[in-house]
């Protein structure tokens, strides 16, 4: 006889919302008419995403842990996937933006089409518009919010593989610079094949060890068992796959050539809510399947942490494209973030997970807000995205400069942004769980750092602009809408932050 399992629709209602819009959105592209497909697609992707936040903000108040088989809808898992789910509706936004003007969209009207071939240039000034992106984009964050409440590693590698595919293909469809495009998405695919591949044999390690893939399982296994080889290797090589994900030096080669070649929408979904998705699953890989086994991981984040923090400011410096700056930038954050990390402390009872959380969701902010305002510097070959073209913008554009302003500001970690915040909260949570030389490297990290932000903004303001400069673009309602939730955000987060903060602690008591 067979059991029928037990499984609680109403924990999974987040994950149905957008896996379901991702279904529908299938269906759409191959049975609904090409003329008027574009709005349809994109009001599913709103509102599987817009529903799925919804669906998490009625679960957070339940101070539960729901175990759904591999699956723990707790308090640390709801906040993750509240924030890549309206992470992503925000990118949806963007993706949707120029849909008046097709000719100016950042997709490519016809992916299979080779790149500058006649029919190539002949679809530069089409009409069409491009709508695969959205249930592939809906796919990626359905993948997401599995990631990060899964409680199994098999069941982790499946979101991993669920969230990465998409990616990989909506990375090279660029309507311009299509090569740049294509290679790319290219070398996304095999570096994220083999990081797919280091997840997979980490997770046969651990099973090995172990004889379990369930991550209570392989904590207990970890607290009996000591210091076994096959464990510690398979935390090694499982750590490494998150880390390839999450951007992470030396894992971080990938990351300038993709932010540069991806269309800047895909970049900007890329940035946030892929860091949020990795920086979740490594958390509670380490929190609830190793957190009692702390000799086994902090030597390792210590030391990638580092090499994140000091790769990323430095290589900064030398950037002339703000793609790749931004890139950099985000590998640098990376390391900041995994100061939060450490300072989850032996057993998970530090305040590096609470801090960790908030960062993440103010990261996220200001990063798609960056890039939502790169999409409106346009020249002949698309986005000005070369630090020449954006002297003098303030002369042009004085708002478009001065929120530009605001999220470099947040990036830097200066006061009264969500960035200081951000930081402020993981370097406190590090420097309380004695880690205070790591502190020291990250401030003096984000010193560094800080220059290649001051610069863009001595650029804007104390530069004279070019006289073939490119045209600041007015923006639509869909990017309008994102720069005003962004800006709004950064700033009520950086002058009172304590709702927020508070809410990100009370999730991290609840964790299965």
């Amino acid at each position: 006889m067979i059991d029928t399992p037990d499984i609680s629709f109403a924990a999974l209602a987040p994950l149905l919302f957008v896996l379901g819009a991702a279904c529908v959105g299938v269906l759409v592209e191959a049975f609904w008419p090409r003329e008027s497909r574009h709005p349809v697609q994109v009001a599913v992707a709103l509102v599987g995403t817009v529903g799925g936040f919804v669906a998490t903000l009625l679960l957070a108040g339940r101070h539960e842990v729901t175990a759904v088989g591999a699956l723990a809808v707790d308090g640390a898992g709801l906040f993750l996937q509240a924030t890549i789910a309206g992470l992503g509706a925000l990118s949806i936004l963007l993706f949707a933006e120029r849909a008046l003007d097709p000719a100016r969209s950042a997709f490519v009207t016809s992916a299979a089409v080779p790149a500058g071939s006649p029919r190539d240039r002949e679809l530069m000034t089409s009409t069409r518009v491009q709508t695969e992106v959205y249930p592939l984009a809906t796919f990626a964050i359905g993948g997401m919010m599995l990631f990060v409440t899964a409680n199994d590693l098999l069941v982790m590698f499946v979101a991993l593989e669920v969230l990465s595919l998409p990616l990989y293909l909506i990375s090279g469809m660029a309507r311009r610079r299509r090569l740049l495009s294509q290679e790319a998405a290219v070398k996304y695919f095999l570096l994220g094949a083999f990081a797919s591949a280091f997840f997979l044999y980490g997770l046969a390690l651990v099973y090995g060890a172990t004889g379990s893939v369930r991550l209570r399982d392989i904590r207990e296994a970890a607290v009996t068992g000591g210091s076994d080889v096959l464990l510690v290797l398979g935390l090694a090589l499982l750590i490494v796959g998150l880390l390839f994900k999450a951007s992470v030096a030396p894992f971080h080669t990938w990351t300038p050539d993709v932010y540069q070649g991806a269309p800047t929408p895909v970049t900007a979904f890329m940035a946030a809510c892929t860091k949020v998705a990795a920086f979740g699953a490594i958390l509670r890989l380490l929190y609830v399947g190793f957190g009692t086994a702390e000799w086994t991981w902090r030597p390792l984040i210590y030391g990638v942490a580092i090499a994140s923090m000091v790769i990323g400011a430095i290589l900064g410096l030398t950037q002339t494209d703000l793609k790749r700056m931004l890139a950099y930038s985000s590998i640098a954050h990376a390391g900041f973030l995994l100061t939060g990390v450490i300072g989850l402390g032996a057993a998970g009872e530090g305040y590096g997970l609470p801090a960790t959380l908030f960062y993440l969701l103010t990261y996220g902010l200001t990063t798609i807000g960056a890039f939502a305002l790169l999409t409106l510097i346009r020249d002949g070959d698309g986005e000005a995205t070369h630090l020449s073209q954006w002297a003098g913008l303030a002369s042009r554009s004085p708002l478009v400069a001065a929120v530009m302003t605001l999220f470099l500001l947040a990036l830097a970690g200066i006061p009264l942004t969500a960035g200081f915040t951000g930081k402020f909260a993981v370097f406190r949570a590090a420097i309380e769980d004695g880690a205070w030389p790591l502190v020291l490297v990250a401030l003096l990290a984000s010193a560094v750092a800080a220059f290649f932000y001051l610069r863009v903004i001595v650029l804007m303001y104390f530069s004279p602009p070019a006289p073939d400069g490119p045209t600041v673009g007015v923006p639509g309602l869909p990017t309008t809408l994102v720069l005003a939730v962004t800006a709004t955000a950064t700033l009520a987060l950086g002058i009172v932050p304590g709702a927020v903060l508070d809410l990100a602690e009370s999730a991290a008591r609840f964790v299965g």
